[in-house]
């Protein structure tokens, strides 16, 4: 049996998904039924068939049903859903062999297409559900032979919780969802941002709309929302990852996507950049100076440029002197690299707004 350590004094701490929660709190409740105990930790098998050990918060148990909970923990890389109470109620039916697994109080119910998900169901996703039911037959192999066994997964907070996920973006209401394609959270993984940037494009898609609007956050999504007529499903928050996510628009055949930011993304855009993380690029200030010099400014003005903190400041020195063509050459630099990220496929428009919502220069095709 080999077991995922779970701190590593050298390395950030790793965290487990709300999936393997539950598959935790539901084998201590088998088990609880079986062995008639009460269990403290719970090894989970994970989907690549390694271990995890996980702690059990509350465990308590009758001869034919149980209830345990998790408290979900992202480790270094916490979400919202960090801290969460994740409870299991489990109970036998007369089922043979048969493992049903439903969402109760706090998990969110899907209301629309594109997420691999039955349509007024709750969010569980696949890869949690065998999770689950392949942990509680390694364990209860002779129980079944008599027995089913019902699983209703309960999120105290997940109607609090849910709001500050994406789950109102792509059609997900009243909780959260139960999530997790490894089982646990690696810090600073850009994997689950990624599968969200996916997912949400599969929803615009599967609601039949071709045009979304891609964002740097929620800030520059709401200035957008007031300037652009779609469903809320067709705004996808790309964060740091802009050429992922147009590469991932051409893939699915997007036929047109409106990129949006503030200076300091789209500076970096503007400079080939693909992923724009702060710890992962700066801003070149160098690239910037250029772009000025370009536009006509003075050797003092440029100076002042490359000396300056962040794209920001960079941003109040060309309001100040009043360079003209520099946001403009910022979306059409941005333009051109989204572009061909895109490899050509998909028409563009890039919106360059101040931090007030105002624009400040765009790049139609």
């Amino acid at each position: 049996m080999v077991f995922v350590e779970n701190v590593d004094k050298k390395k950030l701490k790793t965290g487990f998904t709300t999936g393997t929660s539950a598959t935790a709190a539901a084998k201590a409740g088998i088990l609880s039924i079986i062995n008639q105990t009460k269990f403290e930790t719970i090894d989970v098998k994970l989907p690549k068939g390694n271990y995890i050990k996980i702690p059990i918060h509350f465990c308590e148990f009758e001869k034919n049903k149980a209830r345990c909970s998790v408290i979900k923990d992202g480790g270094d890389d916490p979400d919202v859903t960090h801290g969460a109470e994740i409870i299991v109620d489990l109970s036998l039916t007369d089922q043979k062999n048969e493992i049903e697994i439903e969402g109760g109080e706090g998990v969110g119910i899907v209301t629309k297409p594109g997420l691999g998900l039955e349509l007024n169901k709750a969010a569980i996703n696949p890869v949690p559900k065998k999770m689950i039911n392949e942990n509680l037959r390694e364990v209860a192999e002779d129980l079944l032979k008599k027995n089913g066994v019902k699983i209703i997964i309960l999120v105290p907070k997940g109607k609090e919780l849910g709001p500050k996920t994406d789950n109102p973006r792509i059609g997900i209401i009243h909780g959260i969802s139960i999530l997790g394609t490894s089982g646990i959270v690696i810090p600073f993984s850009t994997a689950s941002f990624a599968a969200s940037i996916r997912q949400n494009i599969d929803v615009a898609i599967a609601m039949g709309n071709d045009t979304v609007v891609l964002t740097t956050g929620g800030r520059s999504e709401d200035f957008a929302k007031k300037i652009i007529d779609l469903p809320e499903h067709c705004f996808v928050q790309m964060g740091d990852f802009s050429g992922y996510t147009i590469q991932q628009c051409s893939k699915k055949q997007i036929k047109k996507a409106y990129v949006v930011g503030f200076i300091g993304k789209l500076a970096k855009m503007a400079a080939g950049v693909k992923q724009t993380h702060v710890k992962g690029s700066k801003v070149d200030m160098k690239f910037l100076s250029e772009i000025v010099r370009n536009c006509g400014a003075n050797e003092k003005i440029i100076e002042n440029i490359q000396k300056a903190n962040t794209a920001r400041h960079v941003s109040e020195i060309i309001k100040e002197n009043e360079i003209k063509g520099f946001f403009e050459e910022i979306c059409e630099k941005t333009y051109q690299h989204m572009k061909k990220h895109s490899e050509e496929k998909i028409v563009l428009e890039v919106i360059l707004f101040d931090f007030d919502g105002n624009i400040l220069a765009k790049k139609t095709q």
